[in-house]
This record gives C-alpha cells, sequence and structure tokens, in this order.
C-alpha cells in the first residue's frame, strides 16, 4: 500500500488540491449562489416562524380576554407572508429600475426618521426606552430598519465606479458619509443606540467595499471608540449593560435580579437546551423569566428548545448567507449590484453577529432583533425583502444568464413567473445598446447562411463575446458542428 512517504504527497498538499477543485467545481455551476441563497433565506424565515409560535405563546395568552396562544405567531405569519410578497417583488424588479427608485427611497426614509422624532407621531419611549415606532393602523413601523436598507442601496448608487481620491465635501465618499452622518444622528436622537451601531455598520460595510481610504475608516472606528467610552462613562442603563457584559466575561453577574437579570436568564435558558434541547414548545424561560423572549433573546429560546444543534444550525445559516452574499457580489455583473448584494449581506449578518453575541455573553447587550428569526412587525417584510434583492442580483451573474438563454429559466422562475434577467440592464447606454451587450433572446435575428439553429447560435456568440465560453456548453460532437457553423456564420457576417 502506498504510503505519504512513498508517494512524496503531504496532507497539507492533498487538502489543497481537494479546497482547488471544490472551487473549479463551484465556479462551475452558474446558478449555485443563486440555488443556496434561496434554500438558506428560506431555511431561516421557516426557522422564525416555528420559534415564533413556541417563544410567543404564553405572552399571547396573557395579552388580554380572548386572548390564545396562537395570536403572535399568526400575526408573525402574516407579516412573513408579506415579505415574502416582497421577497418576490425584489426578485422582480431589473436593477435599472432599482437604481432609479434609489434616490426617492432615500428622501422616503429620511422622511421617517424625521417624523419619528415628533411626539404626536413617534412612540415607544415610555415602553421601551427609545422613540423608534410610528404606528400604522394594526402595524408598527421602525424607521430605522428602513433606512439601514436605504443608505445601503444610496450608497452602492453612489459610489459604484467611483474612487476616493480626496476628502474634499464634493468627493462622492464624502457626500454619502455626510448623509449617513446625518441619518445616524436622527436615529441617535430617537434613543436606539442598538440599531445606530447597526446603521453604523452597513455605512462602514459600505464605504469598505467601495474603496474608501483605509485613514477615513480609522477615523470612524476611533470615533465610535470614544462613543462607546462616553456611553460607558455615562451611568444609565446602557452604562449598566457594560458592567454586566464585564461581570459575565469573569463568569460573575453581581445583579443577577435588576441590571443584570435579562441576560443571566438568557444563560439560565442556554444552560438549560444542553446538547440536544428540551423539544419544541417546552422551553420554560418563556414563562415570563426570559423578557423579550420573542424578540431581542428569541437565540436563548431557540438554544433552549433545539439545544446546541439548533443553535449551531442557525450560526452556519448565517455563516452560509454571509459566504454566498459576498460570493454573489464577488461575480456581479456589475460593480452598482457587487455592492447591493455586499451590504445587504453584511448588514443581515452583521446584525445577526450582534444578537447572538450578546445572547451568549459575547458583547453587550444591545438590543436588535436577530434577523428573519425574531418576532417583529415591519422588520421582517423589510429584511425578507432586502434578501429578494440579493437573490435578483444573484440571477444577474453572467454565467447564470448565459445558462437561463442555453436552458431556459429554472423551475422555481417559472412557477413565480419571473422574466429572464436581461445583462448589464443597469449599465449606461447613452446611444442605444451597448456594444458589449447581450441582446435578448426576443431580439434575436436569424441570419442569411448557416445551419437551421441560427438564432441560437447567435446568441451563443454574443455570449462569448460578453462572458467568454458559456460554462454549460456541452462538449459533444454535435456542439462542435454547432460552433463551426456559427463561425462561419460570422465571417460571413463580417
Amino acid at each position: 500500500m502506498a504510503t505519504t512517504e512513498s508517494t512524496g504527497a503531504r496532507p497539507t498538499d492533498r487538502a489543497g488540491r481537494w479546497s482547488t477543485r471544490l472551487r473549479a467545481d463551484m465556479a462551475r455551476m452558474p446558478g449555485l449562489d443563486y440555488l443556496m441563497l434561496r434554500i438558506i433565506i428560506f431555511l431561516l424565515v421557516g426557522i422564525g416562524v416555528l420559534m415564533v409560535f413556541s417563544s410567543s405563546m404564553v405572552d399571547s395568552y396573557a395579552s388580554g380576554p380572548g386572548a390564545t396562544v396562537w395570536d403572535t405567531g399568526l400575526r408573525q405569519s402574516l407579516m412573513v407572508m408579506a415579505g415574502l410578497v416582497a421577497f418576490w417583488l425584489g426578485l422582480r424588479m431589473p436593477p435599472r429600475v432599482l437604481r432609479m427608485l434609489v434616490p426617492w427611497i432615500l428622501i422616503i426614509s429620511l422622511l421617517l426618521l424625521v417624523a419619528v422624532l415628533f411626539p404626536q407621531i413617534g412612540t415607544g419611549r415610555e415602553e421601551v426606552g427609545s422613540q423608534s415606532w410610528i404606528v400604522l393602523g394594526g402595524m408598527t413601523l421602525q424607521p430605522s430598519e428602513f433606512a439601514r436598507i436605504a443608505i445601503g442601496l444610496f450608497g452602492a448608487s453612489v459610489l459604484a465606479d467611483k474612487n476616493h481620491v480626496s476628502f474634499s465635501l464634493k468627493d462622492p465618499f464624502m457626500v454619502y458619509s455626510g448623509i449617513a452622518a446625518l441619518m445616524f444622528l436622527l436615529i441617535l436622537g430617537q434613543g436606539d443606540l442598538g440599531m445606530a451601531m447597526s446603521f453604523a455598520g452597513v455605512v462602514i460595510f459600505t464605504l469598505f467595499f467601495a474603496g474608501v481610504d483605509w485613514r477615513f475608516l480609522a477615523s470612524v472606528f476611533g470615533l465610535g471608540a470614544l462613543g462607546l467610552v462616553a456611553v460607558f462613562l455615562a451611568g444609565g442603563f446602557r452604562s449598566s449593560r457594560f458592567h454586566t457584559y464585564f461581570d459575565a466575561l469573569r463568569g460573575d453577574i453581581e445583579d443577577t435580579q435588576d441590571t443584570g437579570f435579562q441576560a443571566y436568564q438568557g444563560f439560565l435558558s442556554l444552560a438549560d437546551g444542553g446538547v440536544t434541547g428540551v423539544g419544541i414548545g417546552q422551553s420554560r424561560a418563556k414563562w415570563f423569566y426570559l423578557p423579550e423572549a420573542k424578540n431581542d433573546f428569541v437565540f436563548a429560546i431557540v438554544g433552549e428548545e433545539m439545544g446546541l444543534w439548533g443553535g449551531a444550525l442557525v450560526i452556519i445559516l448565517f455563516a452560509m448567507l454571509g459566504f454566498f452574499g459576498i460570493r454573489t457580489a464577488m461575480r456581479a455583473q456589475s460593480q452598482f449590484q457587487g455592492l447591493v448584494a455586499a451590504t445587504l449581506t453584511a448588514g443581515v449578518v452583521s446584525q445577526a453577529f450582534f444578537n447572538i453575541g450578546y445572547v451568549v455573553g459575547l458583547l453587550p447587550v444591545t438590543g436588535i432583533q436577530l434577523p428573519m428569526i425574531s418576532a417583529g412587525g415591519t422588520s421582517a417584510i423589510i429584511t425578507i425583502g432586502s434578501m429578494g434583492l440579493l437573490a435578483n442580483v444573484a440571477r444577474h451573474e453572467p454565467p447564470q444568464i448565459s445558462a437561463m438563454q442555453s436552458y431556459g429559466r429554472p423551475l422555481f422562475d417559472r412557477i413565480l413567473m419571473l422574466p429572464e434577467p436581461r445583462p448589464a440592464a443597469d449599465l449606461p447606454a447613452p446611444r442605444g445598446r451597448a456594444r458589449h451587450a447581450i441582446p435578448h433572446k426576443d431580439e434575436l435575428e436569424p441570419v442569411e447562411t448557416g445551419p437551421s439553429q441560427r438564432s441560437y447560435h447567435r446568441a451563443a456568440k454574443s455570449r462569448e463575446a460578453r462572458f467568454g465560453q458559456p460554462v454549460t456548453r456541452r462538449g459533444s460532437a454535435r456542439g462542435s458542428e454547432h460552433r463551426r457553423a456559427g463561425d462561419r456564420s460570422r465571417d460571413s457576417r463580417w
């Protein structure tokens, strides 16, 4: 039997070759990002609905006369259904149309951030200490959630194909930073420090992906560190959260009945779950032991009922969302779409990191929700809708477009009546179609010479001119014959 010494191959070399082959195989699968993003998003949404039903049963039943244990869960299901409609709309929206709508989205976001500061409109100050919600009929709108998406889209639109060359106020990077700073101050004015930090994270990620000067980012991080120190020294309940955090790092929370009560109960809930969990619906912490069990600390209920394996599953799904989201951004057909994918991915994954981090004691409690898992009204709609935009960027990856033009739309797209994506739809073409743009299959005209499938070959040659040889092309004899005929047809046209 050949050994490692006899063959001269080291385990690290074999692992390197295996990882290289894996990356090559993934590169040859044009619809991988689109498929995996849909699977991950739907799994997270499904787990979220299940856990909201479970974690809200006691609170729903005690909410008033005639209430049932299913009220909150049913309301969350309606919000998720509306979010799936928004997901579908995000999938259908052409990138060019999205880029045209970005200024209006930003204006609406700014108006909502200003409106929520008026006591006659905004609410939540007495209940949770931050005036962050606007009541619309039976639903509540949190403008800061909408602002996180708006500022990411605005950054993708303004900073795409731009270079940071100066710190002048006219520089696009400085214009974007100024508008983002204004929105950040408006969110701070609501008293919602956790959402302000989440918003700042999206802005920082947008600037980083767009290629801002590292000195500017270093200045932003320095100002952020000084702000956190000021919050810690100012006292109040936010300072108490830092004290509880430092106590938890030492393994000894001093005040388990007041300032450290929620964090302490979250630790107990996770400990009760163990490896396998106590079972879906069997949580004891939700019986008014753990505050905000269906919102901020829903991950503690996940760990209690589904155990270590359930909590690890949620973490792995968010990690995979980050991986395939950034991979989509790197494979996008334009920088605008790449920035959209990167900022949307970073915003959701970083929010999940902060939420899970403070539940398990790695970060101070910030009071932000676990996206697609926690109970929420319009936040669920906005988050799921933004994931539709992310999946839309994956649909417009050049290899995916090539595969669709060669073999048609996948079953998922046909069921949802999604149109075939058109390449380079968001790129400017001031004098008609750009020379490098790929014609849609309905716009192809048959050539005068060549075999019977002339239009197919013209599409294939156009795709090859833009993207190189399609990854889905088969190396059969029939394919070789078609390629030779296409070459003769092209030579006759030129």
